[in-house]
């Protein structure tokens, strides 16, 4: 897939990209795939706002894509690809053998007509879904469990893919996008190949009103604001924080404090963590 640009009738227009669609073959999603997504606003059941900058935003549904693949051994033919705005990968419209229709992730390189399997005895091919098990070392994979049965939880974004290191015992080593190596029950299930979409972080968004398409406020910079506001606010002029180190507008410290629990029960199957750091026990 291709970047499109524009002609320049407006400044923000000058530096606007967007992706061509190239791979897109349909525009119209199953109906019987689609929920409707209720807008937040970033508040919680309380009223509250938990999640700032979020608010407004184009009208879209959710496409219901299936993570876990358990339909196993039941041949399925790719229908359609379509366009997802819920996520930056494209998605993959499938046809079972027995007439059930599924959303997939669309991996670079499938197309219409390609059939596609789940379970222990699918070859190893682009849009396969196996156990961690039955695929050789080196393969490239996305959407991976890391609890069996539950479904993929990692690297589900475009262009992405994880590496398949090594296997022993009851675990698979895994290099994630991050650089993080991490292990991963040998049980739980990948898919084969890289996610599509690659050319997704080429975009360039070009004006703030698209972002206000994508439901995303503006951001402002606490030290533009009032002391009442935010720590970082109040003074004559343009000055600095006030403090040793930036903070957030609860006063926590922010910008490259680790804020993961040491003594959670995963971090010994973290390797070697994205900042090429063991993980220390």
């Amino acid at each position: 897939m291709g970047i499109k640009k524009y002609t320049a009738y407006t400044p923000s227009r000058r530096n606007m990209t967007c992706s061509d669609f190239s791979e897109i073959t349909c525009t119209t999603p199953e109906k019987s795939l689609l929920v409707s997504l209720k807008k937040t606003a970033g508040r919680n059941n309380q009223g509250k706002i938990t999640v700032r900058h979020i608010g407004g935003g184009s009208r879209r549904q959710y496409r219901i894509i299936d993570f876990k693949r358990k339909k196993d051994d039941i041949p399925a033919v790719v229908k359609t690809i379509e366009y997802d705005p819920n996520r930056t990968a494209n998605i993959a419209l499938i046809c079972y053998a027995d007439g059930e229709k599924s959303y997939i992730l669309a991996p670079n390189g499938l197309t219409v007509g390609t059939h596609v399997m789940n379970g222990p005895n699918a070859e190893v091919r682009v849009g396969n879904c196996l156990p961690l098990q039955n695929i050789p070392i080196g393969t490239l994979v996305h959407n991976i469990e890391l609890y069996p049965g539950k479904g993929g939880q990692l690297v589900r974004s475009a262009g992405n893919s994880a590496q398949l290191m090594a296997k022993e015992g009851k675990y698979a080593t895994l290099r994630l996008p991050s650089g993080e190596m991490r292990m991963v029950p040998i049980v739980c299930r990948a898919t084969i190949g890289q996610l599509g979409n690659i050319d997704h972080e080429l975009v360039k968004i070009g004006k703030a009103g698209r972002k206000r398409h994508m439901g995303i406020r503006p951001t402002v910079r606490g030290s533009v604001m009032n002391p009442n506001d935010h720590p970082h606010g109040g003074g004559e002029g343009k000055c600095g924080i006030g403090r040793p180190g930036p903070c957030t507008p609860w006063g926590k410290p922010a910008l490259g404090l680790k804020t993961r629990n040491k003594k959670k029960a995963s971090s010994k199957l973290i390797i070697r963590r994205r900042d090429g750091k063991a993980l220390s026990k």
